[in-house]
């Protein structure tokens, strides 16, 4: 049962994140700005994690140095704040979908990454050969999404369809072109973030207060950015409505509870096997975007 724990939280983490697109999206739908979404995220998701934190390995977690907590503010700069404020625009402009088809860069570019790093080796072995060749697939289909305009496929009337919309992608080229290049961004942004956090996890390895802190100091960062960029005061009120449903589970459990996840599966498998379960959140979000969101579903843009 031990050695199943690893694939059970794999495909939990996957999950979440599939929920995670779905509710991003309906809420940016609805109005709400980015910037404001993210920082309640990470603020609920601090405000969960860090009592649990404070009282179960307070006495047991390791001295917090200077250093380490300077790579730990760059770890949620880079895995948290930037990433999670981009792919908010990147959302603006693309669909859910499209967010968990290129999420599955995250593989490709998380093992050249560790390959880099000499965390990960690369044998010309028949299942050498076979990781490459899905690299290679991934990063294809990366670029039929982006540039390739294919049918669009409809299942059934949604109601929130309605018209021509039915059977044509509503996003134009140059915004589309656009949220690709953002998510792009993102991935390789997360997939750093991935692979130097089992790096810092090696010299704090108290998990989590190390996630505490990370959506601590992401909670902070992303307070700066969205002071700075939203203005109407309207935005940041949250009313018992959809809004407060998306902040509330992307903020305990889409952060809090999914980066603890990811933490624990960085110490028992590593940065590869975390990345290589993607894929699954695309099929997820594919049935949730058509049957809750109404979105098209095509094949390229």
């Amino acid at each position: 049962m031990e050695e199943k724990k690893p694939y059970v939280a794999a495909i939990l983490q996957q999950s979440i994140y599939a929920s995670v697109y779905i509710l991003n999206k309906a809420a940016l739908n609805d109005g709400m700005s980015n910037f404001v979404f993210v920082f309640y995220r990470q603020a609920i998701g601090t405000m969960l994690l860090l009592p649990f934190a404070i009282i179960l390995e307070r006495k047991k977690a390791p001295h917090l140095s200077f250093v380490t907590l300077s790579k730990i503010f760059m770890l949620a700069l880079l895995g948290i704040t930037l990433p999670s404020n981009a792919y908010g625009l990147a959302l603006v402009y693309t669909s859910a979908t499209l967010a968990a088809a290129i999420a599955n860069t995250l593989p490709v570019i998380t093992f050249f990454l560790a390959l880099l790093f000499r965390m990960e080796k690369l044998r010309w072995t028949a299942g050498g050969v076979a990781k490459v060749a899905g690299m290679v697939l991934c990063l294809g289909g990366v670029v039929v999404l982006a540039l390739y305009r294919g049918p669009c496929f409809k299942l059934f009337h949604h109601p929130l369809l309605s018209g021509s919309s039915q059977d044509h992608n509503p996003y134009s080229q140059e915004s589309w072109i656009k949220g690709c290049l953002l998510m792009v961004a993102c991935t390789l942004c997360w997939s750093v973030w991935i692979v130097f956090q089992a790096r810092v996890l090696e010299e704090y390895p108290s998990k989590l207060a190390f996630t505490s802190l990370q959506c601590l100091v992401g909670a902070i960062q992303s307070f700066v950015v969205a002071i700075a960029l939203e203005r109407n005061p309207s935005q940041w009120k949250l009313g018992w409505n959809l809004r407060m449903v998306a902040v509330a589970f992307n903020g305990s459990i889409g952060s809090g509870v999914n980066y603890y996840i990811q933490a624990w599966l960085l110490e028992k498998k590593g940065p590869v096997f975390q990345a290589m379960w993607t894929p699954a959140s695309l099929i997820l979000t594919i049935l949730c975007s058509m049957f809750l969101l109404g979105e098209i579903v095509s094949l390229g843009r």
